[in-house]
C-alpha cells in the first residue's frame, strides 16, 4: 500500500504470510540458537512494540540481535536509513523488503514488522506477529534471562487468549479500521468498538492491577502498545476522539504504572510514533504536517496502583538497564 492511498480503501489487516515459528526442538526448520536471528522494528509500530518489550522482559537482548528502521516508510516500506550507509549492519540490506524476497519473489501481504531474518542466509523467518512473542516466552526459554517472568503461565493460558482477542479485535486493530475507514458508518461502527472495549477494560481494571491473575502477562503487553500511542495519534489522527486515555482515570495509571515499569516506557519513541503516523499517513494527512503535542510529561507521574497489590514479576526480578 502507497502513502497515498492510506484512507481511501477498506481497510483489512492482512494474515501473516509468513508464519513459520523459531522453536526450541526446530520443528519448522527453525531452531532456537543465540544470535542467528535477527529482529527487525519499527519503534513506531504497535505490533513490533510487542516484541520489544517481551524481549526486554525476558532478557533477550544478547540472544536476538535487534535492528530498526526509519519511521518514515517509502514505497518500497521499511528502510535502514538510521543506520550508516542506508544498511542494516548486521544483514547487509537496505530495505526490509530484500529478506522477504530472498524468502518468497512477490510474496502477498507486503513488507511488516516485526519481523525475523536468519542472519546466515539473510531469508525472512516470520512476520506472525499474534505468534512471536508467545514464542519467545515459551520455546526460547533456555536463553532467558535468570528472574525472567512467565508471561504466558500455563494455568492462565485461556483467559489471556480470551482477553487478547477481543483487545485485538475492537481495539488493537478497532483503531485502525476506524482510522482507515473510507465512510461514515464504517468508521462509526470501529470507532464505537473502541470505546466499547475501552469502557469494558476500565470496569475489568478498576480494581486489579494487571488483566489477567496478579502478574504481567501477554495480554498486558498487547494492550500496553495501543495505549502508549493512544493520545498521540488515535485519538487526533485516527479520530477516536469520544475522551482522550489521560481522561479515563483507570486506564490512564494502568498505562502510566506499565510506562513505568522497567521494559515497557524504555522500549517507546513517541517521536518514531508520530512521525510515522503522520507523515506517512499520506491520504489522512496529506499535508504531513507533525503535531506538537500531546505533553508527554505526564507518562512518569506517579499512579497509585500500587494499592492495588499484584507482583509484576512474579517470583522474577525486572530486566536490567536497556
Amino acid at each position: 500500500m502507497g502513502n497515498e492511498s492510506y484512507g481511501k480503501k477498506r481497510f483489512k489487516r492482512s494474515r501473516s504470510h509468513f508464519a513459520d515459528r523459531i522453536t526450541a526442538d526446530g520443528r519448522d526448520g527453525w531452531p532456537v540458537e543465540a544470535g542467528r536471528y535477527r529482529l527487525v522494528v519499527s519503534l513506531a509500530c504497535p505490533w513490533a512494540g510487542r516484541v520489544l518489550v517481551a524481549r526486554r522482559l525476558l532478557g533477550l537482548e544478547s540472544a536476538l540481535s535487534l535492528g530498526i528502521t526509519d519511521p518514515i516508510q517509502d514505497d518500497r516500506s521499511w528502510r535502514f536509513t538510521l543506520d550508516p550507509d542506508g544498511r542494516d549492519p548486521v544483514l547487509g540490506i537496505r530495505y526490509l523488503s530484500e529478506a522477504y524476497e530472498a524468502r518468497e519473489k512477490d510474496a502477498p501481504g507486503g513488507v511488516s514488522v516485526p519481523a525475523i531474518v536468519d542472519v546466515p542466509s539473510g531469508r525472512l523467518v516470520t512476520n506472525d506477529f499474534q505468534q512471536i512473542t508467545l514464542d519467545l516466552a515459551t520455546e526460547w526459554t533456555e536463553l532467558h534471562r535468570p528472574g525472567a517472568p512467565d508471561l504466558y503461565p500455563r494455568a492462565l493460558r485461556a483467559e489471556i487468549d480470551e482477553v487478547m482477542e477481543d483487545v485485538f479485535q475492537d481495539l488493537n486493530n478497532g483503531v485502525y479500521r476506524a482510522g482507515f475507514a473510507t465512510g461514515q458508518e464504517e468508521y462509526e461502527r470501529a470507532c464505537r468498538d473502541v470505546f466499547r472495549r475501552l469502557d469494558a477494560l476500565t470496569r475489568r481494571l478498576a480494581d486489579r492491577r494487571y488483566l489477567v491473575g496478579d502478574t504481567l502477562t501477554e495480554a498486558d503487553i498487547r494492550l500496553f502498545t495501543t495505549l502508549v500511542r493512544f493520545d498521540a495519534v488515535y485519538h487526533g489522527h485516527f479520530k477516536c476522539n469520544r475522551y482522550k486515555l489521560s481522561e479515563n482515570p483507570v486506564l490512564w495509571a494502568y498505562a502510566r504504572d506499565l510506562f513505568q515499569t522497567p521494559g515497557f516506557g524504555d522500549t517507546v519513541d513517541f517521536d518514531h510514533i508520530k512521525r510515522h503516523y503522520y507523515r506517512v499517513h499520506r491520504g489522512i494527512n496529506p499535508t504531513g504536517v507533525v503535531p506538537l503535542g500531546p505533553d508527554t510529561d505526564g507518562w512518569t507521574t506517579p499512579h497509585g496502583r500500587e494499592r492495588l497489590g499484584g507482583r509484576p514479576f512474579g517470583e522474577g526480578t525486572p530486566p536490567g538497564a536497556p
